[in-house]
């Protein structure tokens, strides 16, 4: 042995190797994100997806840097989109499990309590009635 591995790899050079891995990780994570971004693209079509996941796995560094450039601000719309949907979703979920959803039930006493206030007539409490139950 040549004595600790420290004499045969300076300190500099452990260095310059994380940061290259830290580059790697970075640009497979930027990969990942432009091939989720071309699947989740609804202003695409398939041959056109194909194109730029063909040119994304055979010119990696050339097809992902020019995608970025191309539809980047695109990427960000559509991880909006996404995000705005799932907190939709969530609070969909929250309400329904909390049991805070309006239900045609509720409808129909409000619809009775204008009615007996005298905001609407009986026709219009028929209308409304027959198009909740509806």
């Amino acid at each position: 042995m040549h004595g600790l591995l420290g004499s045969d790899y300076p300190l500099l050079n452990m260095f310059w190797t994380i940061f290259i891995f830290f580059i790697i990780f970075l640009w497979i994570f930027i990969a990942i994100q432009c091939v989720i971004d071309i699947f989740r693209s609804h202003d695409m079509g398939g041959v056109a997806k194909a194109i730029w996941l063909i040119f994304i796995f055979f010119l990696p560094m050339l097809g992902v840097l020019i995608y970025l450039l191309a539809r980047g601000g695109k990427m960000q719309q559509h991880q909006i989109e996404a995000a705005k949907a799932q907190q939709e979703a969530f609070n969909s979920y929250v309400k329904q499990a909390a049991g805070t959803e309006n239900t045609s039930a509720d409808e129909l006493s409000k619809l009775a309590d204008l009615k007996s206030k005298g905001v609407i007539t009986d026709a219009e409490f028929e209308a409304q009635k027959a198009k909740i139950l509806g």
